[in-house]
């Protein structure tokens, strides 16, 4: 059976026809309106042992500090934290969101904990970048998961202990009073900027409007004026000009992802006319053991002793001759016809790429 069997490769290529036409608000956003990103320090409770160990002094003084506001007084050599552990907490604030809304955080152990499960955040401040302190987040942790205790430094775990969730576990105390639109003007920002992009999307939305309302700023930025009529209905307006449809420009690009050996191309990508050597040398190398005995009679001992055995195959090479304009598709099919496992055809396609004969950038994850 040949060796290269059980080698797997995933090759994605986008249809050849046209790409659907998509909606502006799934390809941009509107300046403005963004989200608000949200950090916090805090304390998790209830641990079965597997919180910070008493050398977290951090920890040690996290907890003396929040007794102490509470009317407890506590020496610090009389603190064991096993039962706890610091993390950071982090969440997003949408866009609009009003006060008394909730909203997920995360929570990330920055000591030398083992394990969140089980734990309950405290009530926790959750700031902006600027210290404002926007949400307050408490409740249990979620970590989608398990850690069994060591034993003889072994651990058995399940996903990663020392993150978790809190669905719905910060209630906003206060708006972000930034995302305020302009009532003349709005700006449409596309997701990946592109200059063929941003002139067909200012089309189409002049298009709609049957005026030139829109124009192009850059590569990445489209600037519409609000018609009169909208100037008191600016969220209609908005809602109006998402929904317009437009082709994108695609950028030639080839993905490769050694780890899982997938390739994923669009349907712009050809190679041009290109010919492919594949071989390769296999050595083996085995142990076999060998019993020495002693004579009879004799104050021998039994000795065992491994017998190394070394072997190299080289492996015909094999080639492969493209035509031009050949797809990734055709290429791929010819190389799986060949044997090639993962690896190395995401090698091939590299030289290929070193070589001037695909017309497409390559990105290597």
């Amino acid at each position: 059976m040949n060796r290269y069997t059980y080698a797997v490769c995933v090759v994605l290529v986008a249809a050849i026809a046209a790409y659907p036409l998509s909606r502006i608000k799934d390809v941009s956003r509107i300046e403005g309106i963004e989200e608000t990103q949200l950090v916090g320090y805090g304390l998790i409770v209830g641990l079965d042992g597997s919180g910070d160990g008493s050398r977290t002094m951090f920890t040690v003084h996290s907890i003396i500090n929040m007794l102490r506001n509470l009317g407890i007084y506590v020496p610090t050599t009389k603190i064991r934290i096993k039962n706890v552990a610091a993390v950071m907490v982090t969440a997003t604030l949408p866009p609009f969101t009003k006060r008394g809304a909730k909203i997920d955080v995360s929570v990330s152990s920055i000591g030398d904990a083992i394990s969140l499960e089980g734990g309950t955040l405290l009530l926790t401040p959750l700031q902006d970048e600027n210290g404002e302190n926007y949400a307050l987040a408490q409740g249990a942790v979620s970590i989608g998961g398990y850690s069994i205790g060591r034993v003889k430094s072994a651990m058995r775990k399940k996903n990663h202990p020392l993150s978790g969730e809190i669905p719905a576990g910060a209630v906003v105390k206060r708006e972000v009073l930034s995302n305020e639109l302009n009532t003349q003007s709005i700006r449409v920002s596309l997701t990946s900027p592109d200059f063929t992009s941003a002139v067909e999307m200012t089309k189409t939305i002049n298009a709609g409007l049957n005026a030139n309302f829109a124009k192009t700023i850059d590569a990445a930025t489209v600037e519409v004026s609000v018609p009169q009529e909208y100037v008191d209905k600016l969220m209609t307006f908005i809602a109006m000009v998402e929904q317009m449809q437009f082709e994108p420009n695609r950028v030639a690009r080839v993905v490769l992802n050694e780890k899982t050996g997938t390739i994923v191309a669009g349907a712009e990508v050809t190679i041009a006319e290109v010919a492919v050597s594949h071989g390769s040398i296999t050595v083996s190398v085995s142990a076999q053991p060998q019993v020495s005995q002693p004579l009879p009679l004799s104050t021998g001992k039994t000795i065992v002793t491994e017998q190394v055995q070394t072997s190299v195959v080289e492996e015909k090479p094999q080639m492969v001759v493209l035509k031009a304009n050949t797809n990734v598709g055709d290429l791929a099919k010819a190389l799986n016809e060949m044997g090639v496992t993962p690896r190395d055809m995401i090698a091939i396609f590299q030289a290929i790429k070193k070589a001037g004969a695909i017309n497409a950038e390559v990105v290597c994850m």
